[in-house]
């Protein structure tokens, strides 16, 4: 992606914007906001299946591209700093999430849990479309999505998660990746996956 900052530099750092953009990355907050929103919408311990295949197919897949193309030598680390490389990423997502979101219909996942799918497929449509002329942020996107879906599943008080979003969204400039306009509109892209919820 083109971008002012010296992303080169910065990503061989370690600091504490390092530490929480790694431990915070889309598929970590994904494996444990899909479980924990399959386990609601099911209301009992099978939702966690459920949740598991939304975080394999939203989350893991994905990262398990994308490490694939990196030992290929196609990118230098997970996160692509490059944006006209991100296009391949995202149909991977979307196909992942599609195929997900069709063996919960065939399977009679909990409507919630589906739901979520929904959202994130939807929001990884608008990051496709944004990311070919501006460098949206995913990670913000994504730590924003988790947390506004487990609010519109489990209870309101969630949304005190967005502590770990404005984090995200720290490291992310901190570490020259994104600017705060970047952050700031995948934040807001994020939230917007809770509205699957006002629709359905």
């Amino acid at each position: 992606m083109s971008t002012t900052h010296n992303a080169g530099t910065s990503s061989t750092t370690s600091s504490p914007a390092r530490t929480v953009t790694d431990v915070l990355q889309p598929r970590n907050l994904l494996l444990a906001g899909m479980l924990a929103i399959g386990l609601a919408a099911a209301g009992h311990w099978t939702g966690l299946l459920w949740g598991f295949l939304g975080a394999l197919c939203a989350g893991l897949v994905p990262a398990g591209y994308i490490e694939w193309e990196r030992g290929r030598g196609t990118w230098g680390d997970r996160h692509v700093v490059d944006r006209t490389k991100r296009a391949p990423i995202f149909f991977v997502i979307l196909g992942s999430i599609g195929t997900g979101s069709a063996v919960m219909v065939l399977g009679g996942a909990p409507s919630g849990i589906l739901t979520a799918m929904l959202g994130l497929w939807a929001m990884t449509v608008v990051l496709l479309a944004v990311n070919t002329v501006w460098k949206i942020s995913v990670d913000a996107s994504v730590a924003s999505a988790v947390v506004a879906l487990l609010a519109a599943v489990h209870s309101p008080w969630w949304l005190f998660g967005y502590a770990m979003t404005a984090a995200v969204c720290w490291s992310r400039v901190a570490l020259g990746y994104h600017t705060v306009g970047q952050v700031t509109a995948g934040t807001a892209l994020g939230a917007a996956t809770a509205g699957a919820f006002l629709l359905g």
